[in-house]
């Protein structure tokens, strides 16, 4: 039994359990640490679930970190959609903490190493180190300023905290190994000189820690037991110990997992950028970006996304997920959960011939039938309808090939009545403009006594309380599957049919007062989600998915 259970954990799972038994730590204290220049993608959902998933299930703690060492591309509205979004997929942190909180006891480590006679201040530029580096197999040479003494570096390093020396005048490096395989170890830098007000910190500073040295330091200030990134931080790992090692300080360790990279997705955030000032989408929170915020205003729902993660599992190399399993995951929470509705995308009116003018019926629908908590509505039924211009054929196959309407031909109207074909009319451009029809009063649904069997069954939506909107059918962004694999610009695979808007659905009347955020399923056309740009008098609806997986079809697989 214990070996079906080993066997159930993910590897991250079974080095806590080993820690916890052993007693290396009593407690796990797990951390996520964003850089607020960008908005969280879907990847990121991975990496909060694993985190605050873990310290929730060891009953741990988890603390939010925001990595802010790079003030030139961070902001404050990246920070509070960073805490929206971890908040939105259904976690909170134990402590809210910036590396910018700590500056001070990071600087003092700078000190430490530099009284070890680990680190130096380097004149060289950028340019001039990289020709000295050498390359993984030819080992580099040392710079001309490595072996300043211990007390001139100090002086150095204060006076480009006290703002002497220009940006890119001199770096602190860490001394470590000029012929390491491993390029990182090469003297990598510890700490660069930018005149750049801080978000936090305004122009207190003028040096600020590189992500290598300010990461592994906050762990162990925080006391973080397990620090888990993806696989490309493998290679930092050596340093990140290294730092640890040589300030003697609690020993946080990392561990690498899988990524998780989608098809038909970029989850890049320089990218996402790239999209967003280009204005080729609409924003961060663009439905069709991969952002948190973005596949939230799709209508994406946050246990949809714990759901996928879940399946997608942790795993020590890097593959490629089929974007189809997220999508699947969101149609099977969207089914159990919206309610069913009625939306005519493309309506051509039908008017029931031998219905009074006047008279009005209600009819009960069904809400969900997935979910019988959730009742009935009642709909209005009328001599004027709309039916969708899709399920009408002027000179439809066989019966047994065209179930839907077309002349003399009877369908069901749903939780209505059967009705019969009678005549059309056709406008100047020969479009349908207007069906005719009769209905069978003996045929009504729930109380049916003809003994009449159709096949099709159509939506409908009663002319006089039917609901104008602005429809959004958003699909993939990309058309590529595999965007690793491009060599060229990954905007020339964007997807030129990726938003279609529609200015002339029409939808039942139980719409008229839907809110922002509420979540409906349109018989047989899709899931919807109503989005923030409308107002009273102009409802606008997202469309999340469709029912089925059209994409592989279209594709060709």
């Amino acid at each position: 039994m214990e070996n079906e259970k080993r066997e159930s954990l993910n590897f991250i799972e079974q080095m806590i359990e080993n820690d916890l038994k052993s007693g290396k730590h009593q407690a796990i204290q797990t951390r996520f640490p964003p850089e607020p220049n960008g908005y969280l993608h879907i990847g990121h959902a991975k990496s909060i679930h694993l985190n605050f998933g873990l310290a929730e299930k060891y009953n741990g703690k988890c603390n939010l970190r925001f990595d802010d060492t790079n003030p030139e591309k961070e902001d404050v509205e990246y920070v509070d959609s960073i805490k929206s979004n971890v908040k939105w997929l259904g976690f909170d942190w134990d402590g809210e903490y910036y590396a910018s909180d700590y500056f001070p006891q990071l600087y003092d480590f700078a000190v430490k190493l530099i009284n070890k006679g680990k680190a130096y201040v380097d004149d060289l530029s950028q340019e001039e180190f990289n020709e000295i580096k050498g390359t993984p197999t030819v080992p580099g040479k040392e710079s001309p300023y490595r072996n300043r003494s211990a007390e001139e570096n100090l002086k150095l390093f204060e006076e480009m905290r006290d703002g002497k020396y220009k940006n890119g005048e001199k770096v602190l490096r860490a001394k470590i190994d000029m012929s390491s395989p491993n390029m990182h170890m090469r003297d990598p830098i510890l700490y660069r000189i930018k005149h750049v007000d801080h978000h936090r910190t305004g122009s207190e500073w003028c040096i600020y820690p590189t992500y290598d040295f300010a990461h592994g330091q906050s762990d162990s200030i925080e006391q973080v037991t397990h620090s888990l990134c993806t696989l490309e931080f493998e290679v930092h790992r050596p340093l990140y110990e290294w730092l640890i090692q040589e300030l003697e300080i609690f020993p946080s360790k990392q561990t690498e997992f899988a990524r998780l990279n989608l098809s038909y997705t970029i989850v890049s955030k320089r990218k996402l950028l790239e999209l967003v000032q280009g204005k080729y989408v609409a924003g961060w929170d663009d439905p069709r970006m991969p952002t948190i915020s973005g596949i939230r205003r799709r209508g994406f729902t946050p246990e949809s996304i714990k759901n996928f993660v879940k399946k997608v599992g942790v795993a020590r190399r890097d593959g490629i997920t089929d974007v189809a399993l997220l999508e699947h995951a969101v149609r099977e929470d969207l089914n159990k959960k919206t309610n069913r509705v009625f939306g005519i995308l493309d309506p051509v009116k039908l008017v029931i011939t031998n219905w009074p003018e006047d008279q009005e019926e209600t009819l009960a629908a069904i809400n969900n039938p997935e979910d019988e908590s959730a009742g009935t509505r009642d709909m209005m039924f009328g001599r004027e309808i709309y039916i969708d211009r899709a399920d009408f054929m002027e000179d439809p196959p066989s019966p047994r090939k065209w179930f839907r309407l077309g002349p003399d031909r009877e369908v069901r109207l749903k939780y209505a009545y059967i009705i019969k074909c009678t005549g059309f009319d056709k406008d100047e451009n020969g479009e349908i403009s207007t069906i005719y029809a009769e209905y069978d009063p003996e045929t009504r649904s729930g109380q049916d006594t003809s003994g009449k069997k159709v096949k099709g069954t159509l939506g409908w939506v009663s002319v006089k309380h039917a609901v104008k909107a602005e429809i959004r059918m958003y699909d993939r962004l990309f058309q590529t599957e595999n965007l690793n694999d491009i060599e060229d610009d990954f905007k020339n695979h964007l997807n030129p049919d990726s938003l279609e808007v529609n200015t002339k659905a029409v939808l039942e009347g139980s719409l008229k007062d839907a809110k922002v955020g509420d979540q409906v399923q349109f018989e047989r056309v899709g899931y919807f989600r109503v989005d923030e740009d409308s107002t009273s008098g102009n409802l606008v609806f997202n469309r999340t998915i469709t029912l089925r997986d059209n994409w592989a079809k279209q594709q060709g697989k």
